[in-house]
C-alpha cells in the first residue's frame, strides 16, 4: 500500500498498477531520470509514441519513459488496458513501461498526478496537463524537474539537453 500523498516526498514513493495489473514501485527507478507522460491512442499527438520509444532506447542508461494512459481529454483513450497495450506495441513498437489507465486531472485525479501538478507538494512544478502527451521530467532522486506541454516533442533539445 502506498503512503498517503502528504507523506510522499518524491515520485519514488508511489506504487501504481502496470498495464498488466502488477504493482510497480516507482522507487525501482532510483538513479535514473524519468519522463512521465499521459498518453492516449486517438490523439493528434499519438505519433509521439514513436519518439518516446526512440528517446527511451537512445537514453536507456539514464532515462526511463513511463506512459500513463488517460481518457481525460476528448475521450481519446476509450480502450481497455489490453487494447491500449496491443495498440502501442503493434503501431509504435512501445517497450517502455505502460501503466493502467488513470485520471490525470479533475476530481478523480490520481495521487501521482496530484503530486506532479502541485508545487506545494513537489516543491518545483505547479502545472497540470492541459491535453494528452504532457510530460514531467523527474530527476534521479525522484524530484520533479520540469513540465513540458503536449506540443513539446520527446526528442526536442528542450528535453534531451536535460538528460
Amino acid at each position: 500500500m502506498s503512503a498517503t500523498i502528504e507523506k510522499q516526498k518524491s515520485v519514488h514513493d508511489f506504487t501504481l498498477k502496470s498495464i498488466d495489473g502488477k504493482d510497480i514501485s516507482l522507487g525501482q527507478f532510483k538513479g535514473k531520470k524519468l519522463l512521465i507522460v499521459n498518453v492516449a491512442s486517438q490523439c493528434g499527438y499519438t505519433p509521439q509514441y514513436k519518439d518516446l520509444e526512440e528517446l527511451s532506447k537512445t537514453y536507456k542508461d539514464k532515462l526511463v519513459v513511463l506512459g500513463f494512459p488517460a481518457n481525460n481529454f476528448g475521450s481519446q483513450e476509450p480502450g481497455a488496458e489490453a487494447e491500449i497495450k496491443s495498440f502501442c506495441e503493434k503501431n509504435y513498437g512501445v517497450t517502455f513501461p505502460l501503466f493502467s489507465k488513470i485520471s490525470v486531472v479533475g476530481k478523480d485525479q490520481d495521487p501521482l498526478y496530484k503530486f506532479l501538478s502541485s508545487k506545494e507538494l513537489n516543491g518545483t512544478v505547479g502545472e497540470t496537463p492541459k491535453w494528452n502527451f504532457s510530460k514531467y521530467l523527474i530527476d534521479e532522486n525522484g524530484k520533479v524537474l520540469k513540465f513540458f506541454p503536449s506540443a513539446t516533442k520527446p526528442l526536442s533539445k528542450d528535453i534531451t539537453d536535460l538528460l
